[in-house]
């Protein structure tokens, strides 16, 4: 039997990582930084305690969901975002290859500027302008020192079963008539479910790399609340504001990209695997969350 070792298994992506392979013949060895039933509490930024939990279960697959996303807590917290987002791939990676296991990595498109006029391909140069990107990019370059054999998959606008922007419009919408959302930031929207699947089917391979992994197509932050209010029937005005505009509201906030769109390249080349469009994913998650 299969074991695969997955980090941040609580989270979104952690979740549907473990309901894709739910009919498959897996041993999952579940991590997180708290210890729960079924999960073993495990500090990625300890290469100590990783290389002694990956030594004793022995697995096939490392896949780290683990990470500091927090995009503003980030600038804040540079020491803390460099240890979870790059130290901890690095230790992974380190135990990896010990282990002759695959290790798969879980990467943004921060790692971009964001001020690009046509997708972003794998051959296009990275140069992340946040604590959040400039920490990604370090954790892939650790990856790819240190895992002889790896995956690193960068996402973008990821939802799921957590905490995201879906649930945050319908939790806002609740008591609000109208919102203020940005309309000069696009990228794709991705469903975890989506990413989870893409995951699974480069893990049966060999086909190491970097890939882009986000749904088809692309929208703006604006039109995707739009987007939500409309399948879940809120009547919720949506005010299109300019970045600029936003962070005269909000002063704290890190730059985020103004274009994000990745596009899905080496997946493409190398393989038949295409990631479901955007809206279409989004129908998915829409049912399934309002029942």
């Amino acid at each position: 039997m299969k074991k695969i070792l997955v980090t941040g298994c609580n989270g979104q992506l952690g979740r549907a990582i473990r309901k894709e392979y739910a009919a498959s013949d897996v041993e999952f060895i579940n991590t997180d930084v708290v210890e729960g039933e079924g999960v073993v509490s495990l500090d990625i930024t300890d290469v100590d305690a990783v290389l002694k939990l990956v030594r004793a279960e022995k697995p096939d697959v490392i896949i780290n969901c683990a990470a500091h996303t927090n995009v503003d807590k980030c600038e804040e917290q540079w020491d803390l975002a460099y240890k979870i987002n790059a130290i901890g791939p690095r230790n992974l990676s380190i135990a990896a290859t010990e282990a002759d296991a695959k290790m798969i990595h879980v990467s943004t498109d921060y790692v971009f500027e964001g001020n690009g006029t046509r997708p972003y391909t794998e051959f296009d140069a990275p140069n992340p302008v946040s604590a959040y990107g400039k920490t990604k990019l370090e954790g892939e370059n650790f990856v790819k020192e240190f895992a002889k054999k790896h995956f690193i998959l960068r996402t973008a606008w990821l939802y799921g079963d957590g905490k995201n922007f879906v649930k945050t419009m319908l939790a806002l919408a609740e008591n609000h008539d109208e919102l203020n959302v940005v309309c000069d930031q696009v990228g794709t929207p991705t469903s975890a479910v989506e990413l989870a699947k893409m995951i699974h089917y480069l893990e049966g391979t060999e086909n190491y790399g970097t890939f882009h992994a986000t749904c088809e197509g692309d929208t703006n932050w604006a039109d995707f609340a739009e987007a939500i209010f409309k399948r879940a029937g809120k009547n919720v005005k949506v005010n299109h504001v300019t970045s600029k505009q936003y962070k005269e509201m909000n002063p704290a906030s890190a730059n985020r990209p103004a274009y994000s769109i990745l596009e899905d390249y080496m997946i493409k080349l190398t393989s038949d695997f295409v990631m479901a469009d955007w809206q279409d994913a989004l129908d998915v998650y829409m049912k399934e969350l309002l029942g």
